[in-house]
């Protein structure tokens, strides 16, 4: 088995509406963030939420569970400094410390595949603690 065989078979399956919503917000912004979850039967990464366009930085946090792992994507619009408007999608690798040792092995061992199916990312955040992914923090990884 070669390299790339072996990565690909790491990490839970994507599926096809993942893939698609995400494009959707890339090229459309159909919406400003999308949760995922992994389901551990099904053996795959879902989609758990969808956040419309208007939905702000808060509406994301606040629909983010307090104890359990999850990913997220979030487009997120800011202001350079000379002026320009401009977005970037970031992912979040969302693990707390108060989450099952077993979801965080498994959201960690999926995140590389998971991402490579996302193609589009701009910035990675990983929070253990919503002190990790405050607006601050955005802000400043965006500029």
């Amino acid at each position: 088995m070669n390299v790339v065989q072996a990565n690909s078979a790491s990490g839970m399956h994507v599926s096809d509406e993942c893939k698609l919503r995400f494009l959707e917000l890339k090229a459309k912004r159909t919406y400003r963030f999308i949760v995922f979850k992994i389901d551990e039967k099904a053996q795959q990464v879902k989609i758990e939420k969808l956040g419309n366009p208007e939905e702000t930085y808060d509406d994301f946090t606040s629909s983010i569970p307090e104890d359990e792992c999850r990913y997220a994507v979030y487009d997120f619009d800011f202001t350079t400094e000379d002026n320009c408007q401009k977005s970037k999608i970031f992912f979040i690798a969302w693990s707390p410390d108060t989450s099952r040792v077993r979801s965080k092995m498994l959201y960690a061992s999926s995140k590389d595949r998971f991402k490579r199916e996302m193609d589009g990312i701009q910035v990675e955040l990983q929070a253990t603690d919503p002190s990790e992914m405050s607006i601050d923090i955005i802000k400043a990884r965006a500029l």
